[in-house]
């Protein structure tokens, strides 16, 4: 297929296969406004696991475009805050940042700490999160110990075998979400350098391979 016809046929069947995957319900919300329709998304569920992903977007030629995307890992990006279920199930997918944004600053962004959006939930965040428990209300957010920072006084600190046994432990919760992340990366659209201009299309692609890992899963 020339790549002109790939092109089209991109731009011409997208549409559908995005209305389908609304159909079947497997399209993961892309905004929620309350609490309450957070816990509704879960299906009954009170485990929620929280991650950003990255993928790599073209260089502008503009600057101002360019310190907007650049990651600060040199390389420009796009950026999406996810939601999952321990079952692998993506439940939320935020609305794409460029790639200079903080993943703690686009989660506040999309679910103000000033609701209860985790209370009575079991919340699984990264180091990416710092912060979360003392702006968000909930007492069963979980986030990993960070290594203590060297000094002159602490030259090699460490972690205690129960701060280790505990991070241990978290990971074994979140490594689901990287699951899920990773199987929506199964779709090369979102591994290979994002170079399309068409307006809104790294939003529309993202939301779309989200809603192919969940058809996935019901299989």
């Amino acid at each position: 297929m020339a790549r002109s016809k790939a092109h089209e046929n991109l731009h011409k069947l997208s549409p559908i296969l995005y209305d389908t995957l609304v159909h079947l319900e497997l399209m993961p919300y892309r905004e929620l406004a309350t609490p309450e329709a957070l816990k509704a998304a879960l299906q009954g569920m009170d485990r929620l696991l929280i991650d950003a992903t990255e993928r790599a977007y073209h260089r502008s030629h503009d600057d101002a475009k360019q310190r907007e995307h650049y990651s600060g890992k040199k390389q420009h990006t796009l950026k999406n805050t996810v939601m999952a279920r321990p079952d692998k199930v993506i439940i939320f997918l935020g609305r794409t940042f460029s790639g200079h944004n903080h993943d703690y600053l686009m989660l506040k962004q999309e679910f103000p700490p000033e609701l209860d959006w985790f209370t009575d939930l079991y919340v699984r965040v990264d180091l990416g999160y710092l912060g979360i428990k003392s702006d968000y209300r909930g007492e069963q957010i979980a986030i990993p110990t960070r290594k203590p920072h060297k000094s002159q006084k602490h030259p090699n600190p460490q972690l205690s075998e129960e701060q280790k046994a505990a991070n241990t432990a978290l990971s074994r919760v979140r490594i689901f979400i990287e699951h899920a992340i990773g199987g929506m990366k199964r779709y090369n659209i979102l591994v290979h350098t994002f170079r399309n201009r068409i307006e809104h299309f790294e939003d529309d692609v993202i939301g779309i391979c989200a809603g192919l890992w969940n058809l996935a899963l019901s299989y």
